[in-house]
């Protein structure tokens, strides 16, 4: 091996050693922080679209408050136009 082959080697890692150390020092300085954005993430469903689900419940709430017998008896009840 010639000198001048040995020097790309040694830069690459040099550059992967520093990009390690950067690595494991922010995860160690935002742990609390990741270890909760991790949390979230796992309990989290990838395939529920939280702006769906919102509509849904708003409406399946508003369902279930409406008493069938009720309605119907109201809506019979009322004058019509």
């Amino acid at each position: 091996m010639a000198k001048g082959e040995s020097k790309p080697l040694k830069s690459v890692v040099v550059v992967l050693g520093a990009l390690a150390f950067g690595w494991a020092a922010i995860e160690l300085a935002f742990k609390p922080w990741l270890d909760k954005a991790r949390a979230s993430m796992d309990k989290s469903d990838p395939t529920r679209d939280p702006d769906d689900i919102d509509l849904d419940a708003g409406a399946k709430a508003s369902s279930d408050e409406i008493d069938p017998a009720a309605a119907s008896s109201s809506s019979s009840a009322a004058p019509s136009d």
